[in-house]
């Protein structure tokens, strides 16, 4: 992949995501520590909700501000995946791309790549530079680099690449990406969304959504309970549960989300999940998982505490250890 080395590009690194499994919930949280470490590095937003309701809100900008997720878009993409698998668009997360984009079929690899592979960057194909994204149409002509399922590669091609096999996939049902968003996820759990940038017509998938730290909370809140939104089951659970299993090439990223694990980073860089003194203080949780964009914006879900955090940041020296640390009283 090709990394425009910008503030952008750099802010990418991820830290690893920490919070403990056990002995937490006996543990007073401290949203006061954690919101104080996040304005300090840049914070704009923190909103905390446990259980089904939000129990605490700091902003710096503005409580009714939207915000550009970035790379925190492309969760929404995993969950349409999820979606179209239970509306039987899609057959599976196993299918083949090469079933609908028909032209993918002579290429001795990209015949063999799946959906699997495409949202967990495993695909093998050229991922793109993180600042020049393809429309969904000309996404389709990027090259295989690598064999798929051997190689981790991020970047913003292979998310766009999904939109045109589902442009073509719901043309049939006179639906569009956009249409079939708000239908199936935007819609039935209330998001406002104020921004939707969009490339010839369509909304951007890997990047581009812009909402508030509250509406992303809804988001969130809906994953944490695996599926469920006010008593309805929107979305099966065991497909979701598909989203949060990582690749034999990254254990540390499902389908669109990053995972609590050791594994590699979106600049190829080695990530390790928590060791050492802290972690015996504070051990990882495996169920912790989050959606994460440059600037720091994040989204982490931590079902086994039944907690949902949205943090906004402008950049910033922000780290995801030291984070949960405070809140869960370091």
């Amino acid at each position: 992949m090709r990394i425009i080395p910008t503030l952008i590009a750099i802010c990418l690194s991820l830290c690893t995501i920490v919070v403990s499994a056990q002995g937490i919930s006996a543990t007073k949280l401290d949203y006061e520590g954690a919101a104080k470490y996040s304005r300090e590095h840049n914070g704009v937003a923190v909103v905390v909700a446990k259980g089904d309701a939000i129990v605490f809100e700091n902003y710096t900008g503005g409580r009714d501000l939207p915000w550009i997720l970035a790379s925190g878009t492309k969760s929404f993409v995993g969950v349409m995946c999820a979606a179209a698998i239970d509306d039987k668009i899609v057959s599976g997360f196993d299918e083949k791309v090469s079933d609908t984009i028909t032209e993918w079929r002579p290429d001795p690899r990209r015949s063999k790549i799946t959906i699997r592979q495409l949202l967990s960057l495993t695909s093998g194909i050229d991922a793109g530079d993180l600042l020049s994204v393809p429309s969904y149409a000309d996404s389709v002509s990027s090259t295989s680099n690598y064999d798929p399922g051997t190689h981790f590669e991020y970047g913003p091609v292979p998310f766009q690449v999904f939109g045109e096999l589902m442009t073509r996939k719901l043309k049939a049902r006179n639906e569009t990406v956009s249409s079939y968003l708000k239908q199936r996820i935007i819609e039935p759990l209330g998001i406002k969304v104020s921004v939707w940038r969009t490339k010839d017509g369509q909304p951007l998938l890997p990047q581009g959504i812009a909402i508030t730290a509250k509406e992303w909370i809804k988001f969130g809140l809906f994953l944490k309970d695996r599926g469920k939104w006010k008593g309805k089951q929107l979305i099966p659970a065991r497909l979701l549960e598909e989203l949060t299993v990582g690749s034999k090439v990254n254990p540390a990223y499902g389908l669109t989300f990053w995972l609590n694990a050791d594994g590699i980073g979106p600049s190829g860089d080695k990530r390790r999940s928590l060791s050492g003194d802290i972690g015996r203080k504070l051990a990882a949780a495996s169920d912790v998982y989050m959606a994460a964009g440059a600037g720091n914006q994040r989204l982490y879900v931590i079902p086994s505490e039944d907690i949902v955090i949205a943090r906004f940041g402008a950049f910033g020296e922000y780290d995801d250890r030291e984070f949960p640390l405070r809140l869960f009283g370091r």
